[in-house]
């Protein structure tokens, strides 16, 4: 791969240069024309080669790709996975968050109104770069919503690796980041099921409400129809959500999961208003109420995933 920028606009352009090499004889200009602002400027392949060539290699290091996903709504996927972000984010971590929910509630979160995303980049109607915006100091977002309907329509109709699509989509973007935190929409369907063979961590918010444990084994029983086919995809944490310590039916269902699952449980979220107000004002709890229980608990989550005990103190 290499890189042309365009001299007027100055918009970075990735090329294969493989295939430039293909079409271009060696030894002669080539013009190529910018997608950002349609200028068309001559570029010296034979240079661009040597460059490249000259240019060190560089330790590429795989991200952590972590699934924030329950087949059960209301458990709190969206709150967790935006604002385990901007926590990451804060931390000094390079973070994508991607929503593959056609509510789009991540963009709503952050207060961004995003033109593109996840349906541009399935589509390849647009480049990777044109499909995510930065939402925050090292915490960038690819934005779900309403067109992703059309969009599992179409992955619905594939005959052949229709469950790796993301993954395709993905390939170019994994390694600008440390973390790439996906949200995902109640139910199961095709689009769950390619995060699921992208991602390679699980992190599961269960309500501590009504009926919680037989959404977690039934979700439980298809990550293992999964893992069939994909070892790499494994449960890291279960994070208890909603837990109001002013009536005994949170703490009891805290109980009971921390004897059917120990090794995966976090600490959990506290029930708070502020949870629930921040997305109002298009802010995460850490900009919103940086003080409360809640900004407290979502930091523990992140020195949890991040093994660092001095995250975020």
């Amino acid at each position: 791969m290499a890189i042309i920028v365009c001299p007027k606009c100055r918009k970075k352009h990735i090329v294969d240069s493989n295939t430039i090499k293909k079409n271009a004889p060696l030894g002669k200009k080539i013009v190529a024309r910018c997608k950002s602002c349609n200028h068309k400027f001559p570029v010296e392949f034979d240079k661009l080669l040597n460059h490249e060539k000259e240019k060190p290699q560089e330790d590429i290091k795989d991200p952590r790709k972590i699934c924030v996903t329950l087949s059960k709504g209301g458990v709190g996927k969206t709150t967790t996975s935006v604002n385990l972000s901007a926590g990451l984010a804060l931390a000094g971590h390079k973070v994508l968050l991607v929503d593959t929910d056609t509510q789009g509630q991540s963009s709503y979160t952050l207060g961004k109104k995003p033109r593109a995303g996840l349906t541009e980049l399935l589509t390849k109607e647009l480049a990777p770069e044109e499909c995510i915006i930065r939402a925050r100091k090292n915490l960038w977002l690819l934005a779900g919503g309403k067109s992703l309907a059309g969009v599992k329509r179409i992955i619905d109709k594939e005959s052949f690796g229709a469950e790796w699509t993301l993954s395709k989509a993905m390939k170019t973007l994994d390694n600008r980041y440390d973390f790439i935190i996906i949200d995902t929409a109640p139910g199961w369907d095709q689009l769950i099921v390619n995060v699921l063979f992208y991602a390679t961590e699980v992190l599961v918010p269960v309500a501590l409400e009504v009926m919680p444990l037989q959404g977690l084994a039934e979700f439980m029983k298809s990550l293992g129809s999964i893992q069939k086919y994909r070892k790499e995809i494994v449960l890291k944490y279960i994070v208890p959500t909603f837990m109001d310590t002013r009536v005994k039916g949170p703490e009891t269902i805290f109980s009971q999961l921390e004897k059917l699952y120990p090794e995966y449980m976090c600490p959990p979220i506290r029930y708070a208003e502020t949870l629930s107000e921040a997305p109002s004002y298009g802010k995460t709890i850490f900009e919103y109420a940086p003080g409360s229980t809640a900004a407290a608990d979502y930091k523990e989550l992140v020195r949890k995933v991040t093994l660092d005990e001095s995250a975020l103190l």
